[in-house]
Order: structure tokens, then C-alpha cells, then sequence
């Protein structure tokens, strides 16, 4: 099973995971906006594509080979995005929707603490096998017992 095999970089405490979210926030806003004007154009490109087919010496041909470079280099700059926050210690999940978790230990079980950018704070968690939907609200007990001796 894959998530037997996942090794964090890093392990989080809530508080060290709160701490850490105003850089983590800030990547994961540029993350989302390219992310987002990525895929829209990419829709857009082809979408013209299909339409249009190819026709030798077409000047649009041209327009669309440029904007394809120009998404080329956006992509590459999203790697960069999700390279930084995983030189953090944190797993992006998902640029669009910015979804970013944090390996943390519960009850000596690794686990991830769920955000979301919009989300004032860390104030989720869920397994490793399990994704976005199926986190669960940390209870008070929870986020005392997610402790600094348990994160080392």
C-alpha cells in the first residue's frame, strides 16, 4: 500500500503548523491563481485547437504555438510553487482548490492536518488514505494530544 510507504520530511504540531501559514499561505495564493489561469487557458487553447484544426502557414498557428510556451513556462512555475511548500515539509494536494496538508502524529498514527487556503487556521485532519472530504474538525483533545514530544 502507498501510504506505507510515505515518509514525512517534517512533522507538524497544530501550533508549528499555524505558525508556518503565513508563508504557506502566501505560496499557496500564487499557487492558486496560476493554477487556475493555467487550466482555464489551457481549456481555451483547446478548445480553439479542435475547432479550428490545422492549416499550413496559419497565422494563428503561431498565436497558439506562443501561448502553448507560455503555459509551458506557467506549468514550470507551479512546480516551483509545489517544490517550496514541499522544501517546508507540507504536501499540496490541490493548486486550484489550494488544499495543503501537514504530516503530524495523532494517537502515534501519522496523519495529515488539513487546510485550505481561505481557512483562517489548521482546524482539520484526516488519515493518510483518506483525502479533502473525508477530514475531520480537530476536537480541543485532539490538538493538545498532536504534542511537540509526539511530532520528534
Amino acid at each position: 500500500m502507498i501510504v506505507q510507504m510515505y515518509k514525512a520530511t517534517r512533522i507538524f504540531t497544530v501550533r508549528e503548523a499555524n505558525a508556518m501559514l503565513p508563508l504557506v499561505r502566501a505560496i499557496t495564493r500564487d499557487l492558486v491563481m496560476l493554477s487556475r489561469e493555467v487550466v482555464e487557458r489551457h481549456q481555451r487553447v483547446e478548445h480553439l485547437k479542435a475547432r479550428r484544426g490545422s492549416t499550413a502557414g496559419d497565422l494563428y498557428q503561431e498565436e497558439l504555438a506562443q501561448i502553448e510556451d507560455e503555459l509551458s513556462k506557467d506549468r514550470e512555475r507551479l512546480h516551483e510553487y509545489v517544490n517550496e511548500l514541499r522544501q517546508l515539509g507540507v504536501e499540496p494536494k490541490s493548486g486550484v482548490e489550494g488544499i495543503v496538508d501537514f504530516p503530524a502524529r495523532l494517537q502515534g498514527e501519522l496523519v495529515y492536518l488539513c487546510w485550505k487556503f481561505g481557512e483562517p487556521e489548521v482546524q482539520y485532519w484526516h488519515t493518510l488514505d483518506a483525502g479533502f472530504s473525508d477530514r475531520c474538525q480537530l476536537t480541543p483533545e485532539q490538538t493538545n494530544s498532536i504534542s511537540v514530544a509526539e511530532s520528534n
